[in-house]
């Protein structure tokens, strides 16, 4: 289906109500935020970020040792970037998408499956180890086919990825239809190995976890800089300093406190939609009993779930980076961006015209050119880092962490040993040349939406050398 990127006007008026907040981050549950850091102290670890990764980090080496003095520190609150700003989809892939993860690592594919469920299930476990409320639920993920030339690919993959210890099923038209209803529907592969959460609630549970076991949490601490001594690390704050033996960042999509990280990581904005909850009669029009998260398989994709109390959250397809790096709470309404998601849900859902959307917002995400997370160190070993998700870190965010720490430690583990974790994605030119070959690679991959996925020269060259670039 080639989806039209003008609004009507009736698409605009069920944006005429919107709230210009995550909706998830509007929620009562949302934890006070912690005071900031105003001394001097001392730690044996000191993680920069309290997203998913860094709450991971701190959760696990705390679990692991816990007579060690493990410091969280968070810039504003936790969960407030991408941890509480996402879709809510906890995938099992550790590679962004099975393809990716053939494309760069065919003879690992089966250990990163295997390691991506384990790291599936360990999540699980910790939510119910800790009692958080979260509405985790293992519905799956459909990817569908909305063009033709979609489908074959998508029986493709079903296929080729049994070889590697997925599960994942196809379905035809009306299989597809049967799970949810929409015209532009025409097959599908259901992959189980995928959760559904509310993000926000995840990310808070976590940070109880880590107080309960003796993390400490500074929230509204900005790390300004770190300085190297002869064995441990100063991190310079607005009104505090750390002396670490050892620093974990996760900052992701945020300015890095490496410089040489900014040519590795690009920040790119996504934007999403939810809906006011759906009148038993809507849900009778779609279906979708499942709770089932879907997207569609573009170049520019959408990707949308229902939420415990019937809404639809529907976001994705624009990817827009911002000149120079560009990030801040002025990016994260884009009204175009907006309209154009509207637009293209009810071409998916005709039989949803009416409905409202209640809350609107956009966040960074931490874009790399291999789509998968990557992990260093510096600073003499005694720094590490793991950052590059590109959209897909609710999941993998936990088996980063694992490795960050495994690093730090300097332990030899069946995850370091991976030629995944050894390498490097290919680096971004810097700015001015960044934004123009950005935006063109973006304009290409539009171009092949809209011509049954012919890649031009420019994607075809990016695919030889192995990179990309992706929503």
């Amino acid at each position: 289906m080639q989806f039209s990127n003008t609004p009507r006007p009736e698409t605009l008026k069920s944006l005429a109500d919107v709230k210009l907040t995550p909706f998830w981050l509007d929620d009562h549950q949302r934890p006070e935020p912690f005071s900031a850091l105003t001394e001097k102290i001392t730690a044996d670890l000191v993680v920069v970020g309290a997203g998913f990764t860094g709450l991971w980090t701190a959760l696990q080496v705390k679990q692991a040792d816990p007579n060690r003095e493990v410091v969280l520190l968070e810039a504003g609150e936790t969960a407030i970037g991408a941890s509480g700003r996402n879709g809510g989809f906890v995938a099992s892939s550790l590679t962004h998408s099975f393809q990716n993860g053939m494309n760069r690592w065919p003879k690992e594919m089966s250990k990163l499956v295997e390691l991506g469920h384990k790291n599936l299930d360990g999540i699980e476990a910790t939510i119910k180890q800790y009692n958080i409320d979260c509405d985790f639920i293992r519905s799956g993920e459909i990817n569908i086919a909305t063009e033709e030339y979609q489908v074959d690919e998508l029986r493709e993959e079903a296929e080729e990825s049994a070889a590697v210890g997925e599960h994942i099923q196809f379905l035809d038209r009306d299989q597809m239809r049967a799970r949810a209803n929409s015209p532009t529907y025409l097959a599908g592969i259901h992959d189980p190995s995928v959760a559904l959460v509310n993000p926000a609630r995840l990310a808070w549970g976590l940070r109880r976890a880590c107080l309960e076991v003796g993390v400490r949490l500074f929230e509204h601490t900005q790390v300004t800089a770190l300085e190297e001594r002869r064995e441990t690390v100063i991190l310079k704050t607005q009104y505090g300093e750390i002396e670490s033996k050892r620093v974990a960042l996760a900052t992701n999509a945020f300015p890095p406190l490496l410089k040489r990280l900014s040519f590795y990581v690009v920040p790119v904005y996504d934007y999403v939609l939810m809906t006011e909850p759906l009148s038993k009669s809507q849900r009778d029009e779609i279906g979708w009993r499942g709770r089932e998260g879907l997207s569609d398989n573009g170049n520019q994709f959408h990707y949308y779930r229902t939420s415990e109390d019937g809404r639809i959250l529907w976001g994705g397809y624009d990817a827009i980076y911002y000149h120079n790096n560009g990030v801040g709470p002025h990016l994260e309404s884009n009204p175009a961006s907006f309209a154009r998601l509207a637009e293209h849900f009810f071409q998916t859902f005709p039989q949803l015209t009416g409905l409202r959307f209640t809350h609107a917002w956009g966040g960074a995400i931490d874009t790399c050119s291999r789509y998968t997370v990557f992990w260093g160190k510096a600073y003499g070993d005694k720094v590490a880092y793991a950052l590059g998700y590109t959209g897909l870190g609710v999941g993998a965010s936990r088996f980063g962490a694992q490795v960050m720490l495994d690093l730090l430690d300097n332990k030899k583990t069946e995850r370091t040993s991976l030629q995944m974790v050894k390498s490097k994605p290919f680096p971004f030119p810097p700015e001015p040349f960044r934004s123009p070959i950005i935006n063109f690679t973006r304009w290409s991959l539009d171009q092949a939406d809209r011509n049954a996925g012919k890649r031009n020269l420019w994607l075809r060259t990016l695919d030889a050398l192995g990179l990309g670039f992706d929503s």
